[in-house]
């Protein structure tokens, strides 16, 4: 099994990293060598904030796991997609006459989960999957794979901070509703006919709760069952599933 990166999702030595920003390749995250402050290193820490770049600073081993090449302290992870602005992506929408239909993925971790939730948007007809600048999967090969090559035609959005995410979205006139099992309403009594957004948690432990509050309306995925909880890709299916239900029904 493998353990680490595929060596085509990433690449290493800080003059390459600086030329693929430039080149205008997507960069996933950069890994750094903790307290390396060399003149070039210090370029690519001003590059890399200027394109709204993930930074981690991490110690030598760690780099020296993912590749025992001269990675002279840097390795960029490159995303296989393109990420495009939320705000843009919601307006152009708007534009075209369309009704929004959005997946929120607050800290979904796991690849293979990510891989199959945006299989299952593309299907549903999902416009846009909105994902934090960290704390999520990494968007990878595996991840497209996974997907079944949906991510090769659903628009995916990184962003920054969710919160003025939510906001942005709720101001456009889009309902956000948070998927969770703490919710009194199952998700078929909520009105999802309109511009919509729905809100997934993490694997571990859910919806942060300061989106969970700032939610216009939380529905739960109605369950007879023994188990009381779902597999977070599964759920969002189901999620996307009764949007989908709706929108048709009210056509």
């Amino acid at each position: 099994m493998r353990t680490g990166p595929n060596k085509e999702d990433y690449i290493f030595g800080t003059r390459a990293v600086i030329e693929s920003i430039e080149a205008g390749r997507e960069i996933e995250k950069l890994l750094l060598l903790k307290n390396e402050r060399n003149a070039l290193m210090q370029e690519l820490v001003g590059l890399a904030r200027a394109h709204e770049i993930p930074v981690q600073y991490v110690p030598q081993e760690k780099l020296n796991r993912i590749t025992r090449k001269n990675h002279q302290g840097a390795i960029a992870f490159i995303s296989p997609v393109k990420y495009l602005p939320m705000a843009e992506v919601v307006t152009s929408l708007y534009e075209e006459g369309k009704n929004p239909f959005i997946m929120i993925l607050d800290r979904v971790t796991d690849v293979r989960n990510f891989g199959a939730i945006a299989r299952t948007c593309e299907c549903m007809g999902v416009d846009a999957i909105v994902v934090p600048s960290r704390g999520s999967a990494m968007i990878t090969g595996d991840a497209v794979k996974t997907s079944a090559g949906a991510l090769n035609h659903i628009k995916v959005c990184r962003e920054d901070n969710l919160k003025e995410s939510i906001n942005f979205l709720q101001d456009y006139g889009v309902t956000v509703v948070a998927c969770t099992e703490k919710a009194d309403k199952n998700i078929n009594q909520v009105d999802l006919s309109g511009p919509v957004a729905i809100l997934m948690g993490s694997e571990e432990d859910g919806i942060s709760p300061e989106y969970l509050k700032r939610a216009n309306a939380s529905a739960k995925i109605p369950m007879t069952g023994n188990i009381s909880s779902l597999n977070v890709s599964v759920a969002a299916g189901m999620a996307a599933y009764e949007v989908t239900r709706q929108r048709l029904t009210h056509k």
